[in-house]
């Protein structure tokens, strides 16, 4: 009896996996759980859904071959949820949306290199390549794409977003909701207060103090 147990716990999850969001964010999620099971005898394509909001469903929809489900149809006991879309705000709502006792899933690629100095808040997902060395805080649904870098002793807050190719040196500390574009670059010892965004290639070499979307080389805000 405890074997047959055994084998259906290695076929089935407890819980599917819900990726709340079926655009460009929730395939690389998708991609990320497939690499992450493959050496299991765990079929994850069996194991995941998506979830649209309800005015978004398309009947018998599917995404690179996954069901779509509507949000009305979401079962606390059936799911864990990750929210994938890219924005940090819309994230943030998507996950205040959800019923208050709802399971979040956590989400890192297999070639990801981390140290055991690493404290990731729920709902989070990091992608391929990236690199996060020792001493680092990091926020709830944050979603670091592929090959970002984080240095030693980075303090960083909930709904957290980095797009490819990101670094963050030494010793940074970030606010909730901060975005930063592809490529950006922050130098030692930066704060970042809550609600920036960083454009694509953006280098910051001082603190921002000021919500608001900053680009350039160094970066400065749009409004001045």
């Amino acid at each position: 009896m405890q074997c047959c147990n055994r084998s259906l716990f290695m076929v089935y999850m407890e819980k599917k996996y819900c990726i709340y969001g079926a655009g460009g964010s929730g395939k690389e999620i998708l991609c990320c759980l497939i690499d992450k099971y493959k050496t299991s005898n765990i079929d994850i394509k069996k194991n995941v859904v998506f979830m649209v909001d309800d005015e978004f469903f398309v009947q018998n929809d599917t995404v690179l071959g996954i069901g779509v489900i509507p949000f009305s149809d979401f079962d606390l006991k059936k799911y864990k949820v990750i929210v994938s879309v890219g924005d940090s705000i819309d994230r943030k709502k998507m996950v205040e949306k959800l019923p208050i006792h709802t399971e979040f899933a956590t989400i890192i690629h297999p070639s990801v290199l981390m140290s055991e100095w690493v404290l990731i808040g729920e709902g989070a997902y990091i992608g391929a390549g990236s690199i996060l060395t020792c001493d680092i805080v990091i926020g709830k649904h944050t979603q670091l794409n592929r090959c970002t870098n984080i240095g030693h002793d980075a303090r960083i807050g909930d709904f957290f977003t980095t797009t490819p190719g990101v670094v963050v040196s030494g010793n940074c500390t970030i606010g909730d909701c901060v975005y930063l574009g592809t490529g950006a670059v922050l130098k030692e010892k930066i704060t970042i207060t809550d609600n920036v965004t960083i454009g694509m290639g953006g280098v910051v070499v001082k603190s921002i103090l000021e919500p608001g979307v900053y680009v350039g080389n160094p970066v400065k805000s749009l409004l001045k």
